[in-house]
């Protein structure tokens, strides 16, 4: 067992990274439910030798992946503890040392674990200076294998992305999607049409809890809703403090929580920056900055109007998303009219998480969501739930479909239960729709997948 003194001031390099490493002493740590998507991919990606990089907003889960992993390589690969080190660089101890990233290999390299092929895994390591090069090096050295995770974009967008380019695979991780919502919230999935249908009236409800809570693993697995919305509130004050005012040294921090509470409260809303800096008081640049720092720290995404040219797509109002309907809800004003709106942001959030390439469309009519296929066809799809559904919502689509013609894959429209084919538009309930994994296909009925 490791031996190392505590002291009552600042700990040793060795005393942090024995606090952050338990099973180097076989202490017990907390692994929580496996999301099976995103670990069964980290897992065969470690098999490549490039580096795995998982991004995602703060609080989607990463970390807890990150043991999962460490859990699987010690009990299922039986590698030696020892050869695998977790370090947190957002433990303000490590900011404050001197060349953080070398001082703590040397020291565990020293101390710790001199053998072959360790695992090194360096969580939320945008917070450290310098980190680019560095991990550049301990890649061209050969002798390590690398995850990295971080909560911006500008893990990717760094100098990173040119150092080790073609020699690093990223991971997005989300919030929990609708499939994984139901495992916990400790429900069984359908595996089959029979229980699917016997299962529906218990997923409508579970779906109904879904849009107003959101997919934060920890904020899904609590029963107390009280601590729900203080969890949900420290998230968003973290994200905001961490990953847009410290990352981008910003200054007028009044502005910019009036801005992002204004896009919370008006999520699916058309907006353009002339209108926000005549509502919000904020110059027009200011409002242009602020959102981009919003969507590095993914929080917020803009939607742009669907055309060919992009000199009308820039003169069309945008839309804007938030990344959890729990996380708008807790810093947000409420309307009647909310749950169609969240409807709306969970089904973009879907795409998104599909990396699809959105957009919206209106003419006469309006279209939620234009989605361009791998095979350059389109996907037209409109989300009303409700099941009074208003005409407006399918002549819309029609619409799109004849101006477009045989670009059009599909038109789609999602509803709260209603499952029909009218001519060329397709009606799905969205839980069905959710629990597919936002299908768009040409079958006419959903196949379920798990």
């Amino acid at each position: 067992m490791l031996e190392y003194t505590p002291t009552n001031c600042m700990p040793s390099v060795l005393d942090l990274l024995v606090a952050l490493n338990p099973w180097w002493s076989a202490r017990p740590f907390e692994t929580g439910i496996r999301r099976e998507k995103y670990f069964t991919k980290i897992r065969k990606y470690l098999e490549t030798g490039e580096v795995v990089v998982l991004t995602g907003v703060r609080r989607s889960g990463k970390t807890t992946l990150l043991f999962q992993i460490i859990d699987d390589l010690i009990h299922n690969r039986r590698v030696d503890p020892r050869s695998i080190l977790f370090v947190n660089c957002d433990e303000p101890e490590i900011a404050r040392l001197e060349d953080p990233l070398e001082t703590l290999l040397e020291t565990y390299r020293r101390d710790v674990y001199g053998g072959d092929a360790p695992y090194l895994i360096f969580d939320e390591i945008q917070t450290l200076e310098g980190w680019e090069r560095w991990i550049k090096s301990l890649y061209d050295r050969k002798k390590f294998t690398l995850i990295i995770s971080g909560s911006t974009s500008y893990l990717l967008d760094s100098n990173l992305s040119t150092l080790i380019a073609g020699r690093y695979l990223p991971v997005h991780v989300y919030p929990l999607d609708f499939a994984e919502y139901v495992v916990f919230s400790g429900e069984d999935l359908p595996h089959d049409p029979v229980s699917l249908a016997s299962a529906k009236y218990r997923l409508l409800h579970l779906l109904g809890e879904y849009i107003r809570e959101g997919g934060f693993p920890q904020v899904v697995l609590s029963d107390d809703e009280t601590i729900r919305r203080d969890q949900l509130a420290a998230y968003y004050d973290s994200i905001v403090y961490r990953d847009i005012v410290r990352v981008n040294e910003v200054r007028n921090q009044k502005a910019l929580g009036d801005l992002l509470t204004y896009c919370m409260t008006n999520v699916t809303s058309f907006y353009s920056y002339r209108n926000l800096q005549e509502v919000l008081g904020i110059d027009f640049e200011t409002v242009r900055e602020y959102l981009y720092y919003a969507e590095k720290a993914k929080i917020l995404f803009e939607v742009q109007y669907f055309s060919s040219s992009l000199k009308t797509q820039s003169r069309n109002n945008k839309k804007i998303y938030c990344i959890d309907n729990g996380l708008r809800n807790a810093v947000s004003f409420r309307f009647s009219e909310d749950e169609g709106r969240l409807a709306e942001n969970l089904v973009f959030i879907e795409l998104k998480k599909q990396g699809r390439e959105v957009y919206y469309w209106k003419k006469q009519g309006e279209v939620d969501f234009v989605v361009k296929n791998p095979d350059r066809s389109l996907s037209a799809i409109s989300v009303s739930y409700t099941d009074s559904l208003p005409a407006r919502e399918e002549k819309a689509l029609l619409e799109f479909a004849n101006l477009h013609g045989s670009r059009v894959r599909e038109c789609i429209l999602l509803t709260k239960d209603t499952e029909k084919r009218e001519g060329t538009v397709r009606y799905i309930p969205l839980w069905k729709w959710l629990l597919d994994g936002g299908a768009i296909s040409q079958a006419c009925v959903p196949q379920i997948r798990f």
